[in-house]
């Protein structure tokens, strides 16, 4: 069984939970999405990272995908430290809330009381007494016994389930579809959220939502190689300190155009929850539905060149420039706040520019579509500025979106929530703009964004929302091989109660919103659609539980708003996870993750996979955003790192021995197959740009049906964009993109860089170097 392969470190906001030290990467796979303060907190997506030992990616190890009852099998020796009493284990199981947890095969450890209380609680489900519990246990079996209907409902290609067909004879249905029309069956419904009433023969009736959605995703138009990239770290000689939308439209235009590309993947740009510092990591925003305005470029804003104060422009300007040369010429990190502070400076004279006519009939038009949604993110925005970011700390009347006291502040500050409000649809339209660059450059896909797993506890989707997500709780993943202590990320779940009796609405808007502009979405742990640990507030991750969703109707709306776009989907299905899940996702057409360094024959002889033995549906690549660059990793330059930041947790030598037989072995079947080739047949000294290339050619060997370059490897960058377990120790999510020596490189070096153009030539299928595809001299090692 396969080690974490990129588990996803998670840490805790500063002073909150465990501070787990065991901060070492395993084979470089685990990953910090939101490091904000917990020193070496590693999230492993509920994985181990143990050498071939158990990753559960937040999964136990049963036997089927779901656990319908809320239990998990037990398929090994019980440890009882907890839940032992029937009634309690059988109203959690009525409930979703799993009783106990796999660290590892075989082994099967017990939720305490504590946790599945918490958790039932957080689903208003009171279990704090033994009479509590029998008076729950009975009201809950009462429900579903006089339940004619879940909440919602699926219809998988319009073929309607056993929740209808199983219903008595005689049931009448009245569906009012999406599109206007008023049915009484359920027989080749067109796809959509319908609204379904039905009234049996004995008088009694039921609401729900009926999903209809395609029985799969379409397959990848043909195969195709595809850019991977930190937008932030991409500047351009016209950024203002970091990448923006403009470079994003660039860089789209150009590998589509002069490289043959078929899509650019991208970090998350969600709004982030603004600080001091503002957290940089884009795996903890303020709001997953909104894109940062900090990605705009300023100057494609049509009203910009009205600005009348020439001067104020040429300084903004002025600024803009020594920002950027402070980061490519003279070694500053990326600085977010710089940047937005003077971006804002700038939006807010643009945004006192009148709009045209036809502009200002768009963003009217942008308000109706967003609604509520909108003038809420807005008004968050606008709150945040009077009263700082936590909500916690603000008035009592404006913590809630729908009190008297919000509204009237909302009037306060229409202004700022105009300015927030007109910055959303600002990034909506650059974004759409970069997806047209990319789609009228040739590419098949073209932009492929990422959703991270959930939302900052005191962002604006949290403050919006609140009514779905579990009061007091957080996702995190369970104690295991590799981290004795859990984990707690420090994002608050989805309540699936709430998610299923609103027809899944926040969602399926956060979806629309995406598909939008994408040409494919990354969902983050995509387990997540099956399960997620929930762990109390102010408790360690240890005393956590699993807590079920509904993955069948998760999936179907996932399935629905990709289809109404043409979307692809890509899970990231890394490492060990649950049996089941990933044919799951495979038979709606939702592709997986595949990381070369973790493609190891694992129920065999340990050794790398064969190009033969891949997957085909699922996106390859080298490496991540949170693992070392191809580079490092050849020369072990990972592991001087992670020393030098006092991160090991054995031995110097140990570490070196154990990375080098790694890639040892990979260079071996390299050169078996061909693409390393020696005068004797063998691995010979070649360089590590011909070693780069032949890792490339490795994957056009595979069946996958979208092959991933990260961008930084096509100039040999040896810097992780994100080293986990760090927090101050690594300027994580702030480094530009960089050459083989450290220096900066621009968008327009890059696509001047003939190290960049031999990678390419490998992935589109041409000689490199005069040789065959990936094929590479003997010469010295660079």
């Amino acid at each position: 069984m396969p080690p974490a392969e990129t588990g996803e470190s998670e840490t805790d906001e500063p002073g909150g939970a465990d501070r787990a030290h065991a901060a070492d990467e395993i084979d470089g796979a685990d990953r910090t999405h939101a490091a904000d303060g917990i020193q070496g907190a590693v999230e492993t997506d509920g994985a181990d990272e143990t050498d071939g030992a158990v990753e559960t990616d937040g999964v136990d190890e049963t036997d089927g995908v779901v656990e319908t009852d809320g239990a998990d099998e037990t398929d090994g020796a019980h440890e009882t430290h907890g839940v032992g009493e029937a009634p309690l284990a059988r109203l959690a199981a009525l409930h979703g809330v799993a009783t106990s947890y796999s660290p590892s095969p075989g082994r099967t450890v017990a939720a305490s009381d504590a946790a599945v209380t918490a958790a039932l609680a957080a689903l208003d489900v009171d279990a704090g007494t033994p009479d509590a519990v029998h008076r729950a246990l009975a009201a809950r079996e009462t429900e579903l016994r006089r339940r004619l209907l879940p909440p919602t409902v699926v219809c998988w290609d319009a073929q309607p389930p056993a929740a209808l067909t199983d219903l008595p004879d005689g049931t009448r249905l009245r569906i009012e579809t999406e599109q206007g029309e008023t049915r009484a069956s359920a027989e080749q419904l067109p796809p959509g959220v319908h609204a379904l009433h039905i009234t049996a023969p004995d008088g009694r009736s039921a609401d729900a939502h009926l999903v209809v959605a395609p029985a799969r995703l379409s397959a990848p138009p043909g195969r195709a190689y595809g850019l991977l990239v930190q937008l932030y770290s991409l500047l351009s000689q016209r950024s203002w300190g970091m990448g923006d939308l403009g470079d994003l439209a660039e860089l789209a235009a150009w590998a589509g155009r002069a490289l043959g590309a078929g899509f650019v993947q991208l970090n998350p740009l969600h709004v982030a929850v603004p600080g001091d510092p503002t957290d940089p990591s884009p795996y903890r925003p303020s709001s997953r539905r909104y894109p940062d305005p900090v990605h705009l470029r300023v100057e494609d804003v049509p009203e910009f060149a009205y600005v009348d104060d020439p001067g104020l422009v040429r300084t903004l300007l002025d600024r803009a420039a020594r920002l950027r040369e402070s980061v490519l010429r003279k070694g500053a990190l990326i600085d977010r706040d710089a940047v937005w502070e003077l971006k804002r400076e700038a939006l807010e004279r643009v945004h006192a520019v009148p709009l045209g006519p036809g502009r200002r009939a768009a963003y009217v038009d942008f308000l109706a579509e967003e609604g509520e949604a909108l003038e809420d993110h807005a008004t968050w925005c606008a709150l945040a500025e009077a009263y700082g970011s936590d909500g916690h700390s603000w008035p009592a009347g404006l913590r809630d979106p729908r009190s008297a006291e919000t509204a009237r502040a909302r009037g306060e500050l229409m202004d700022r929530v105009d300015f927030h409000a007109w910055l959303a649809w600002l990034t909506d339209e650059q974004l759409a703009t970069a997806q047209r660059a990319a789609r009228d450059a040739g590419m098949a896909v073209g932009l492929v964004h990422d959703l991270a797993v959930g939302v900052h506890p005191v962002g604006a989707d949290a403050w919006a929302q609140q009514q779905y997500f579990a009061a007091g709780m957080s996702v995190g993943a369970p104690p295991d091989a590799f981290n004795a202590l859990g984990q707690d990320w420090g994002l608050p779940p989805w309540r699936p109660d709430r998610l299923a009796e609103s027809g899944y609405t926040p969602y399926r808007r956060l979806l629309r919103a995406l598909f939008r502009y994408a040409g494919a979405l990354r969902i983050d742990h995509v387990m997540g659609l099956f399960r997620l640990w929930w762990v109390p507030q102010g408790r360690p991750p240890t005393e956590g539980t699993y807590v079920r969703y509904d993955a069948e109707a998760m999936l179907a709306i996932l399935v629905l708003e990709a289809s109404r776009t043409g979307a692809l989907v890509i899970g990231e299905d890394l490492g060990t996870v649950e049996p089941g899940v990933r044919e799951t996702l495979h038979a709606r057409g939702v592709l997986g993750t595949s990381v070369l360094w973790f493609e190891r024959d694992w129920e065999g002889d340990g050794l790398p996979l064969p190009p033969e033995r891949w997957r085909a549906d699922c996106l390859a690549t080298a490496t991540t955003h949170d693992l070392p660059p191809t580079a490092a990793r050849l020369t072990g330059a990972h592991v001087e790192l992670r020393d030098r930041l006092g991160l090991l947790a054995r031995p110097l030598e140990e570490e070196r021995a154990e990375a080098a037989a790694d890639t040892a072995e990979w260079l071996a079947l390299l050169a078996r197959l061909g693409l390393l080739k020696g005068a004797s047949g063998g691995i010979c000294p070649v360089s590590e740009e011909a070693e780069i290339q032949a890792v490339h050619a490795f994957l056009l060997r595979t069946p996958a049906r979208l092959v991933g370059l990260w961008l930084p490897d096509a100039v040999g960058d040896r810097r992780p964009q994100n080293l986990p377990g760090t927090w101050d120790q690594y300027p994580n999510w702030r480094l530009p993109i960089a050459d083989a020596r450290g220096r900066p490189v621009t968008l327009e070096e890059l696509a001047a860089a003939p190290r960049l153009h031999a990678l390419v030539d490998v992935l589109r299928g041409l000689p490199a170097g005069g040789g065959a595809p990936g094929g590479a001299r003997c010469g010295e090692r660079g």
